[in-house]
C-alpha cells in the first residue's frame, strides 16, 4: 500500500503484490499431484528442475508471447514453495543469508517474501528492496508492449504523513487524462479520492486512497477532487482505468544557447518500445548537431539492460565507449563464470552499436552523439537499469553531471523466472562498470565538492535540486533543467527561478526531509536482462 496513517509510506504495492498475487492460486501444504522429493531436510537442496511447472492450479492451452503450450501439470503448493527454495539456494545473490524454512509449512504467497536477506546497507536500509512478484500475464504485456492498466497519470507522494501532497508529476500523452474534460497536467495537486480526503488517517480512508491511486483492474472508475497548479478553486475529476501504453520517450527537443545547440531528451522507461523511441530522439539531435545533451532521467525505473547499453552508446563519444565494457555482471559464488540462468559464459555487456531487434529490426546501426560529457536530471524515481546508463558512462570516462537528488540505488538485476503463471522477481546478479565499479545501493548524490567523475564512485558532480512541479519538464524554468544550463555555462550550483509563469502565485512544492515517492508498479523499477530466445 502507499499510505497508511500517519506512518512513512512503503514500497509501493508491496503488500499487494505479494498478498495478492498467490502462485498458482497458493493454498495450503496439501494439494493434489506429485509431491515426489517433498521431504524436507534443512540444508539439502533438490535441483529446482526437479519442482518446475507442478502447479496446484496447472494453467491449460498456449502462452500467447511464446506461442508454446505451458508446461503446466498438476501438483502442489508444497512443490512450488520447493521450487522457490532450490531455485533460490541455487541463483540468489546472496543465497547464504536466506532463512531454510520448511516449504510445506507457508502457502506460496506467503513464502517466496521470506526467501531474501534480512541484511542491510552503510545507510541502515535493506539490502534487498527488491523482491516481488507479478501475474506472468501482466509481466509479458508491460515488457513487450510497455502496457499495463492506469489512468495515464504519474502520481508523486511527494509529503507522505498529514498534511499529505500528492502531485501529478507527468501525463501520458494521449491518455484520457491529459484531455478534456480531465485535463490533467503536471503540477495538479490530489486533495481527496473519492470523497475521501487527503488527509485521512483511518484505515478504512487510507484503504480507498490506495485504491482510488492505484487501480487494478480496466474499467475501474474513481473520483478525484484536483487543484490545479496557479488556481485555489477545487474541481472534480472522474477517471476511468484502461490498459495504458507509456511512451519511453515523450519529450526531445534543442536547446539555443550562445555556445551551441543542448538537446533535451525525457526519458521514462526502458522497456521494449524504448528501442525505437531513443533511435528515432537520438537521430532527431543529431541531425541538430547538439553540442552537449541533457539525459532527464528523473522518473526513469530502468527495465532492459540492453535498452541502457544502447543508448549510453549512442549518448558517448565512439573512441571512448569503442572495445569498452558497458557493465559486467556478477552472480553469487556458486557461478563465478556462468549464468545459472542461461548457463552461458558470463562476458561483459559491451556498449551495443546496433539495435538489439526489441522493437527495431535487428542489426541496425545506431546512431551516436559523440559527446564527452552528459548532464543527467535524477530523482529518487531514477533506479535500476537507468543507474547503469550513469555507472556505464562514467565507466569509460564520459563526464556525469548529476542534477537533481540521490537516485534510488539497485545495482542489481533479475532474471524474472515464471513458475506455475507467476513470474518471480529475485535479486540475481549485480553489475559493475568498465573500473569495476557498482558499489551504490544508496544511490548516486550529486555534490558541489567534485569536479569530475571517478568512474569509481557513487557520488558525482553537480547539484543538489528538488524537482519542480510548477513547471513543464522540458521548460527551461523547469528547476533541474535551469540548474543544468547554468551549469553548463558556469560549473556551480545557480538558483533556480521561483518557478512562477506569469500571474501564479503558488510558491514552489517543497519536498519534506526525504524524498517523495512515486506511484508506480516495482515493475517499473528493475534492471532485467532477455530470456534466452529473446
Amino acid at each position: 500500500m502507499i499510505l497508511r496513517n500517519s506512518l512513512v509510506a512503503v514500497t509501493l504495492l508491496t503488500s499487494v503484490t505479494l498478498a495478492g498475487i498467490s502462485a498458482c492460486g497458493g493454498g495450503g501444504g496439501g494439494g493434489g499431484g506429485s509431491t515426489t522429493g517433498n521431504t524436507y531436510t534443512a540444508g539439502v537442496y533438490m535441483p529446482a528442475a526437479t519442482f518446475a511447472a507442478k502447479c496446484l492450479s496447472p494453467r491449460s492451452g498456449t502462452d500467447p508471447l511464446t506461442h508454446s503450450a505451458y508446461p503446466d501439470m498438476a501438483g502442489s503448493s508444497t512443490d512450488e514453495n520447493n521450487w522457490l527454495r532450490s531455485w533460490t539456494n541455487d541463483t540468489y545473490l546472496w543465497y547464504s543469508e536466506v532463512p531454510d524454512l520448511n516449504p510445506s509449512q507457508y502457502t506460496t504467497s506467503n513464502y517466496f517474501p521470506l526467501l531474501k536477506t534480512s541484511a542491510t546497507t552503510a545507510s541502515g536500509g535493506a539490502k534487498d528492496k527488491f523482491h516481488f512478484t507479478y501475474q506472468t500475464s501482466v509481466w509479458e504485456s508491460l515488457s513487450q508492449s510497455n502496457t499495463d492498466v492506469g489512468y495515464g497519470v504519474q502520481f508523486d507522494i511527494v509529503q507522505k504523513s498529514p498534511p499529505r501532497r500528492v502531485v501529478i508529476a507527468f501525463t501520458e500523452p494521449g491518455s484520457a487524462a491529459s484531455q478534456a474534460p480531465a485535463s490533467l497536467a503536471r503540477g495538479t495537486t490530489i486533495l481527496a479520492v473519492d470523497g475521501t480526503d487527503i488527509n485521512v488517517t483511518d484505515t478504512a480512508g487510507i484503504d480507498k486512497l490506495n485504491a482510488g491511486l492505484t487501480p487494478t483492474a480496466a474499467g475501474e472508475t474513481h473520483t478525484f477532487q484536483v487543484e490545479d497548479l496557479g488556481s485555489t478553486t477545487p474541481r472534480m475529476v472522474t477517471l476511468q482505468a484502461a490498459s495504458v501504453t507509456s511512451k519511453s520517450v515523450p519529450n526531445v527537443q534543442t536547446i539555443s544557447t550562445a555556445t551551441g545547440t543542448v538537446g533535451y531528451l525525457l526519458f521514462n522507461n526502458q522497456l521494449a518500445q524504448a528501442e525505437t523511441e531513443l533511435v528515432t530522439a537520438v537521430n532527431n539531435l543529431k541531425a541538430a548537431a547538439v553540442k552537449d545533451l541533457v539525459l532527464d532521467i528523473r522518473y526513469n525505473g530502468g527495465g532492459y539492460l540492453d535498452i541502457a547499453s544502447e543508448l549510453a552508446y549512442m549518448i558517448a563519444d565512439t573512441n571512448m565507449t569503442g572495445g569498452q565494457t558497458f557493465e559486467l555482471l556478477r552472480f553469487n559464488s556458486k557461478h563465478p563464470s556462468t549464468d545459472p540462468v542461461t548457463g552461458s559464459a558470463i562476458t561483459p555487456t559491451a556498449f551495443h552499436n546496433t539495435t538489439l531487434g526489441l522493437s527495431v529490426a535487428s542489426g541496425q546501426p545506431l546512431p551516436n552523439l559523440g559527446l564527452q560529457r552528459v548532464f543527467v536530471l535524477t530523482t529518487g524515481g531514477t533506479c535500476s537499469a537507468s543507474e547503469s546508463v550513469i555507472n556505464g558512462l562514467q565507466g569509460v570516462g564520459v563526464q556525469v553531471i548529476q542534477i537533481g537528488t540521490t537516485t534510488c540505488g539497485k545495482p542489481y538485476g533479475f532474471h524474472p523466472a515464471d513458475n506455475c503463471g507467476t513470474t518471480y522477481f529475485s535479486i540475481q546478479f549485480s553489475g559493475v562498470n568498465a573500473r569495476s565499479f557498482g558499489d551504490y545501493p544508496d544511490g548516486f548524490t550529486p555534490s558541489t565538492a567534485m569536479s569530475t567523475s571517478s568512474g569509481s564512485s557513487a557520488t558525482l558532480p553537480g547539484c543538489v535540486v528538488n524537482d519542480d512541479f510548477t513547471h513543464a519538464l522540458g521548460d527551461q524554468n523547469e528547476s533541474l533543467l535551469f540548474v543544468a544550463l547554468s551549469y553548463r555555462m558556469n560549473p556551480g550550483c545557480s538558483v533556480p527561478p521561483a518557478g512562477l509563469a506569469p500571474g501564479m502565485t503558488l510558491k514552489l512544492i517543497p519536498r519534506g526531509a526525504a524524498e517523495g515517492t512515486l506511484v508506480r508498479s516495482p515493475l517499473r523499477e528493475i534492471r532485467v536482462l532477455r530470456s534466452p530466445a529473446s
